[in-house]
């Protein structure tokens, strides 16, 4: 990853329509997701992350579920995160993002004390949640109308 490129938690209302802006480019513009599903009641209570470029613009995206919310989505493990939205700009593919993006969400699932972190990831993105130390575990499933695979990884 360039060392240009930060990743931080999305506090203010700014870095949060910057979220959900590179989300809508991504999974509403670029892979069809219905926008009425993208959006759900969790944003409110999740941790987002952004990538931003050293010059501010947004690259990236992911958010993390906890509590209640996370157990909801990961067969109600109250120790386990959920990492979920996991968005890269197509102009900055490549660049390490998503695996920065990915270790952020991780570090603030550790603050939170927990002690692993669960994802549904697309069928085609399994190797990179593999070599970052993710397993895959279950059958597939459609979310969305792709084809998902549930994955851990304790921390």
């Amino acid at each position: 990853m360039s060392p240009a490129v930060t990743v931080r938690v999305a506090e203010d209302p700014a870095d949060r329509e910057a979220c959900f802006g590179v989300r809508k480019e991504v999974f509403v513009a670029e892979q069809g997701v219905p926008e009425d599903i993208e959006y759900d009641v969790h944003d409110a209570d999740a941790v987002h992350l952004l990538a931003v470029a050293g010059d501010g613009t947004p690259l990236g995206t992911a958010r993390l579920l906890h509590g209640a919310s996370a157990a909801a989505k990961n067969g109600g493990d109250p120790s386990a995160g959920s990492l979920g939205r996991l968005a890269v700009l197509k102009r900055a593919r490549g660049l390490g993002v998503g695996a920065a993006l990915v270790r952020a969400v991780e570090e603030a699932a550790r603050e939170r004390g927990l002690t692993g972190v669960d994802l549904h990831a697309q069928t085609h993105a399994l190797g990179f949640y593999e070599r970052l130390g993710y397993e895959a575990y279950g059958p597939q499933f459609p979310d969305a109308g792709m084809p998902h695979r549930a994955m851990r990884r304790a921390l």
